[in-house]
């Protein structure tokens, strides 16, 4: 009995409080995993985008780009009806031209009518006024349906896409794996996921602060950020070998990192960039 006693005294808590915690970091650390996967994601899938076919129109959009949607893996499958999900990351670019990190949406539809097989999309919307960019910023826009904001849809590799997205508040750029017939974006809904933006930040941030004040960071994000700078700059990306450890910081001014070692399809280059600039309050 005394030994039963002794086990329930005060130290008792604190080694329970201490495995609780325990507990708890890996839940965390497997919650920011699936967050950083997907902007690892977005990261590939720009770079495939603006290397493809027709990518030198998209670049030209992207150099007066207001901000960029980008959604790695859309799968979309249908019989007569059809649906489509996946994942989606905003980013936002201010006068100077320093992108902010990503804040996550989700996409999804449910539709009627010719629609016939399965596909894999990666998309990646140009939203090129204030406009489209607040449209966004909505708890919820569905494409097509908002009359103020025009949205163009263009495959990669149509031409004349300048002249399709002349008065265009957003233009869209799709890349598609796999057969469908019925391919369009209209009535798809993108949901912000606030779920998703406290587990990458730490806190609860909503995608204006993260986006147009520019009030979080995280480094995992300086790799998507750094492919969309060049980019959108007139350079070009190459992915390279990633180094061990975690990015850090790069100082204040500095130039970006060069690619170090060979260029491996499909890596991620692990380079740090400034924090985006908070906007003045």
């Amino acid at each position: 009995m005394r030994r039963l006693l002794t086990l329930a005294g005060p130290g008792t808590a604190a080694i329970l409080a201490l495995l609780l915690l325990l507990l708890g970091v890996p839940r965390a650390a497997r919650a920011q995993a699936e967050q950083q996967a997907v902007v690892d994601r977005a990261t590939l899938a720009v770079q495939e985008l603006m290397l493809g076919d027709g990518a030198s129109e998209a670049a030209r959009l992207l150099r007066r780009a207001r901000a960029v949607m980008v959604c790695p893996r859309v799968f979309r499958a249908g019989f007569l009806f059809g649906g489509e999900g996946g994942d989606c990351v905003l980013l936002a670019r201010d006068g100077a031209g320093s992108w902010s990190s990503p804040a996550f949406y989700g996409i999804a539809s449910v539709s009627a009518g010719l629609q016939i097989g399965v596909q894999d999309l990666q998309i990646m919307m140009i939203i090129l006024t204030d406009r489209g960019l607040n449209a966004l910023l909505d708890s919820q826009f569905k494409i097509g349906a908002d009359a103020s904001v025009a949205f163009a849809h263009l495959g990669v590799g149509v031409e004349g896409a300048l002249t399709t997205a002349i008065g265009a508040d957003i233009v869209a750029f799709a890349r598609a794996r796999g057969l469908y017939a019925g391919l369009t974006l209209e009535g798809s809904i993108l949901s912000q996921r606030s779920a998703w933006n406290r587990a990458y930040y730490g806190r609860e941030v909503s995608p204006r602060q993260i986006v147009i004040e520019m009030a979080v960071h995280n480094p995992g994000s300086d790799p998507l950020r750094g492919v969309l700078l060049r980019f959108s700059s007139g350079g070009a990306a190459l992915p390279a070998t990633p180094p061990p450890g975690p990015p850090a910081y790069a100082p204040p001014g500095a130039g970006l990192p060069a690619a170090a070692g060979p260029a491996l399809p499909g890596a991620v280059q692990r380079e740090a960039l400034p924090p985006p600039p908070a906007a003045p309050r």
